[in-house]
């Protein structure tokens, strides 16, 4: 079973380069979470389209967006439990073990966002992981898939995402 973890995405609708982006990347995995900052309506209904999709508020999303959407979700996948939230606060040192701490025991994975950061690290049981942020401007996109063996086992896989539609494939 392979989990795309996306966050910090910072747009109000899908441009072209998020479409295929999605198309390449988001669609094929299983199970595609969203840690938060998607920012506008209109990109988290382009999301709902896959059917397995889970995704939280940000501190940037729109306000009618921040209604729609919990704080923190938990879910199973691959028999596993799942946890995702996006971050908070300015201090962005340790933030991964803060929201492993918030969720507590019981968890085999935790996504969160917020530092634009990419990240794999364990706390605990749980493997946590921030994809960085999939945003078409500014530093280099980035996403993460979390891939779950036959035996339960969590793998994690670090992708660069070409800003050029033209060159977008999964490498």
């Amino acid at each position: 079973m392979r989990i795309a973890v996306i966050s910090d995405t910072h747009a109000y609708a899908p441009s072209p380069w998020m479409q295929a982006v999605y198309q390449t990347y988001l669609e094929p995995a299983d199970v595609l979470v969203h840690c938060g900052d998607m920012t506008g309506q209109a990109l988290w209904s382009f999301f709902l389209q896959h059917p397995r999709f889970f995704a939280v508020a940000g501190n940037m999303c729109e306000w009618e967006l921040s209604r729609e959407l919990e704080q923190r979700v938990s879910f199973t996948a691959g028999g596993l439990t799942v946890g995702v939230a996006h971050g908070w606060g300015q201090d962005r040192q340790g933030l991964s073990h803060k929201v492993a701490e918030a969720f507590g025991p019981g968890y085999d994975l935790i996504c969160f966002g917020h530092t634009h950061t990419p990240e794999w690290t364990r706390h605990g049981q749980a493997w946590v992981v921030n994809p960085g942020s999939l945003r078409e401007a500014g530093n280099a996109p980035t996403l993460a898939y979390v891939h779950i063996g036959p035996d339960g086992a969590l793998t994690h896989e670090a992708v660069a995402v070409p800003r050029m539609i033209g060159t977008v494939s999964a490498g």
